[in-house]
């Protein structure tokens, strides 16, 4: 048996398993994250060990261009191997359905660990804007100038770009609330967005209960905003707002000491 077969074949198959992978998680998330990418490194090992048997049985039957071909289109399984709708069919075989449940558990463990990834990610750029009000719209307005123009999708860019307006909204009523503004300014900036304008959600009657929750929905906004765009393709966004460089330390020169400060008065 020729070994450039069974190293071709490993190849394709790891080549293949690879590119069907990506397809697969195509608006899902990042296969290769902190969390996930052990599962994705399995699942592409497997589906090439997989690949590479079925093909030295091609092989040994006679068929080396077979063995190629199979090492090409069998890892396609990743992509097509949405299989959890296959548990449920009724006709199924029980040997079928625990076989369909072996084969799509790798991939069942690659999605929780893609959504720990993206939570972990949109967590840490919620933290930092949570610290101020006005960075949350900060955020929401510096990541949208980041991807707005690069997303391809109208509906994905207009949701983006809603989310972006709500909670900007929002923030500039928690604003308006810690200037002590009037009630009758107060009640028009409320009526004036769709997402305020539930007045039993947004009642002006405790202005300090009001800030809090257009705060907390504003951060959930940013939340929801930021897996958007992650789930997009965009997993490289510095985290906003930027941490300044430290400051350096003066360097005191050899044998001199800093003067001691003095009281004053």
């Amino acid at each position: 048996m020729p070994g450039w077969v069974v190293v071709g074949t490993i190849v394709i198959s790891m080549i293949s398993a690879y590119g069907f992978l990506m397809l697969r998680c195509r608006g899902m998330g990042n296969p290769f994250g902190r969390h996930a990418r052990w599962w994705a490194i399995a699942i592409i090992v497997l589906a090439a060990v997989i690949s590479t048997a079925v093909g030295l049985a091609a092989v040994a039957a006679g068929k080396h261009a077979l063995a190629a071909f199979v090492g090409l289109i069998l890892p396609s399984g990743i992509w097509l191997g949405r299989a959890a709708a296959l548990d449920s069919r009724p006709r199924a075989s029980q040997w079928r359905r625990q076989l369909v449940t072996w084969v799509a558990s790798p991939l069942r463990h690659l999605d929780d660990a893609m959504g720990d990834d993206m939570q972990a990610w949109c967590d840490a750029r919620v933290r930092a804007a949570a610290r101020q009000p006005q960075w949350l719209s900060d955020a929401a307005l510096y990541y949208y100038s980041q991807v707005g123009r690069r997303v391809k999708d109208d509906h994905a860019r207009d949701e983006l770009k809603g989310w972006r307006e709500s909670i900007a909204h929002k923030v500039t009523l928690v604003r308006l609330i810690n200037l002590d503004t009037t009630d009758t300014r107060l009640h028009a900036t409320l009526g004036s967005h769709p997402s305020t304008m539930d007045s039993r959600k947004y009642s002006a009657d405790d202005r300090p209960r009001l800030a809090r929750r257009l705060v907390a929905d504003a951060e959930n906004e940013l939340n929801m905003f930021l897996a958007s765009v992650y789930r997009l393709g965009y997993h490289r966004l510095l985290i906003y707002p930027f941490r300044p460089p430290p400051v350096p330390r003066e360097k005191t020169k050899p044998g001199r000491s800093a003067k001691p400060r003095t009281a004053s008065g």
